[in-house]
């Protein structure tokens, strides 16, 4: 989804359902992200050793190739200015017991959602004097 407002134009990608992943272990990848510059959430995130990261990061790249595949923004000058994760549906499996029993599995499920806003030209200016 791309919202254009008249101060600054943001791509918003969502992915839902990611497999196996709770909310809690992907919030704690996302916590560290929010806020930050395109190139700096790349390499935080292709250096932390949580499974997590991996599905962030692919939707990361994926929304910085939506904003400048749809919109014509420039990688770098994006930065991530809204991160959230929700809870999703549980898949629950059996697994056999003896004597015919059977315990429960859970496989929790979550939703991401990413902003990237692109930094307005004024904040640049300021960043290089």
């Amino acid at each position: 989804m791309i919202k254009n407002s008249n101060s600054s134009r943001e791509v918003k990608i969502l992915a839902q359902h990611i497999c196996s992943m709770s909310a809690f272990k992907a919030r704690r990848v996302i916590d560290q992200i929010r806020g930050r510059s395109y190139e700096e959430t790349l390499m935080i995130l292709e250096l932390m050793p949580y499974r997590a990261s991996y599905p962030i990061l692919k939707l990361v790249y994926s929304a910085a190739a939506n904003a400048s595949h749809n919109m014509g923004l420039n990688e770098a000058d994006s930065f991530v200015s809204e991160a959230k994760v929700n809870k999703s549906a549980i898949r629950k499996k059996l697994r056999p017991r003896a004597r015919g029993r059977s315990y429960l599995i859970k496989r929790p499920t979550c939703h991401i959602t990413i902003v990237l806003k692109e930094k307005s030209k004024l904040f640049l200016d300021q960043s290089t004097i």
